[in-house]
């Protein structure tokens, strides 16, 4: 299951609603729905999310978390390793191999060390641009 999909699952509980009842408010067939709730399918479009955040009347916080849920819910993963070092190599082997024996409080210790490290983000050039920097 993907975050995306038991964010999904759990708030369409909340309000009381089946799949078959969001999938049709949202114009999808509830076996689609169910993939995506299970992780079978690959991360929603964002147009699917927004009309998701209108069915279940998720503003502001919400919205933008299932959004960012959305992002994150790849459910296969390819690394493209060509150009890192031996080490970062090994390492994106390894976890590929043991992930599903991980223990969760070594996936949240990894998650909080992701965490940590800066954001190294390259701006976009239109924002370089606005600042006349480009």
């Amino acid at each position: 299951m993907t975050p995306f999909g038991a964010k999904l699952r759990a708030l369409r509980a909340e309000q009381g609603m089946t799949q078959a009842e969001l999938a049709d408010r949202i114009q999808v067939s509830a076996a689609y729905l169910s993939a995506l709730e299970h992780g079978r399918r690959g991360a929603p479009s964002t147009g699917l999310v927004h009309q998701i955040c209108a069915e279940l009347g998720l503003i502001w916080d919400a919205s933008e978390e299932l959004l960012s849920l959305a992002k994150i819910s790849k459910p296969r993963v390819t690394v493209d390793t060509a150009g890192l070092t031996p080490e970062q190599t090994a390492l994106a082997n390894r976890i590929a191999q043991n992930i599903s024996r991980l223990p969760p409080t070594t996936v949240a210790g990894i998650h909080a060390l992701l965490d940590q490290m800066p954001d190294t983000g390259k701006p976009r050039l239109r924002r370089l641009a606005r600042r006349g920097e480009a």
